[in-house]
C-alpha cells in the first residue's frame, strides 16, 4: 500500500483535489451543511481504514475520492461499477480491494485521464462483458486483458491510440470494438483478420494511411468495419493532374 498521504494523489487530479480542499475548507464555516458534508466524508473514510484500503486516510477527502467510494457501493447492488468523470488518473488499488467480493458485469471508465490500464484489472475483474474506456489519454492496452474471456463490448474511442492494439483480436468473446477517435495510421492486417468472434470495428474519425484505408474499404471479412470517407491530401490531386 502506498503512503497514506499520496492516496488521493494517486488516483484523481491532484489540481481538482486541491479545488475540493478548498471548497471543504470554506463548509466548514457554512453551519450545518458543512459539519455534514465532513461527517459524511469521515464515515467513508473510517469504512476505507476498517476494509484495509488504507492505514491512516487524511481527515478531508476529496470530492473525487468520496465519488469513488459511492460508486463501487452502488456496485455492490448492481454489479455495474461506474467510475466515469470521477477524475481518476488510474483505478486505484482501493478500488479492487472494495470490490473483491462482487462480481462486475460492467465497468466504465469513461472521461477520466487514464493513461494505462493495470495488469492486474483482468484478474480482478475477469467476469466483465462490457468496458468502458473512451475519453481517456491511453496509447495501448496490457496484453493480460486478453484474459477477459468473457469480454463482449470494448469501447477504446476518444483516445491516444497510433494503432490497434494487437490484444483486442486475442479475447475469444469481443463482439464490438469502438476505436473511432483515435490517432490510428494503420493496423496489422494479420491480426485483424484472424478474429473469429467481432461484429463491429468502429474506425471512424482516425488518420489511416490511404493504402491502410483503401485496404480495409474493400476487404472480405467475417465482420463489418466502419469507415470515415477519407478526403485526399492536396499533394494526391497534383499527382493526378500529372
Amino acid at each position: 500500500m502506498r503512503p497514506p498521504t499520496h492516496f488521493g494523489n494517486d488516483i484523481t487530479n491532484t489540481e481538482a483535489n486541491g479545488d475540493d480542499q478548498q471548497n471543504n475548507n470554506n463548509n466548514n464555516g457554512g453551519g450545518n451543511g458543512g459539519n455534514n458534508n465532513n461527517n459524511h466524508a469521515d464515515h467513508i473514510v473510517e469504512r476505507l481504514t476498517q476494509m484495509g484500503a488504507t492505514i491512516n486516510f487524511p481527515k478531508v477527502a476529496g470530492r473525487g475520492i468520496i465519488r469513488v467510494v459511492e460508486r463501487c457501493d452502488d456496485a455492490k447492488e448492481n454489479n455495474n461499477l461506474d467510475l466515469s468523470e470521477c477524475e481518476l488518473i488510474q483505478v486505484p488499488d482501493a478500488v479492487y480491494h472494495l470490490m473483491r467480493h462482487t462480481e462486475l458485469k460492467t465497468c466504465d471508465l469513461s472521461s477520466n485521464v487514464i493513461t494505462k490500464i493495470s495488469p492486474k484489472f483482468a484478474v480482478k475483474f475477469s467476469l466483465i462483458t462490457d468496458l468502458n474506456l473512451s475519453h481517456n489519454q491511453m496509447a495501448r492496452l496490457p496484453d493480460e486483458l486478453a484474459d477477459l474471456h468473457s469480454l463482449e463490448m470494448l469501447d477504446i474511442s476518444h483516445n491516444s491510440f497510433i494503432t490497434l492494439p494487437a490484444v483486442v483480436f486475442k479475447m475469444p468473446k469481443l463482439r464490438e470494438l469502438k476505436a473511432n477517435n483515435n490517432a490510428i495510421i494503420d493496423i496489422d492486417r494479420d491480426e485483424i483478420i484472424a478474429s473469429d468472434s467481432l461484429e463491429l470495428v468502429d474506425l471512424r474519425h482516425n488518420p489511416l494511411t490511404p493504402m491502410c484505408h483503401d485496404l480495409l474499404k474493400h476487404a472480405v471479412l467475417s465482420f463489418r468495419i466502419e469507415l470515415s470517407e477519407r478526403v485526399k491530401e492536396d499533394w494526391e490531386d497534383l499527382t493526378e493532374c500529372e
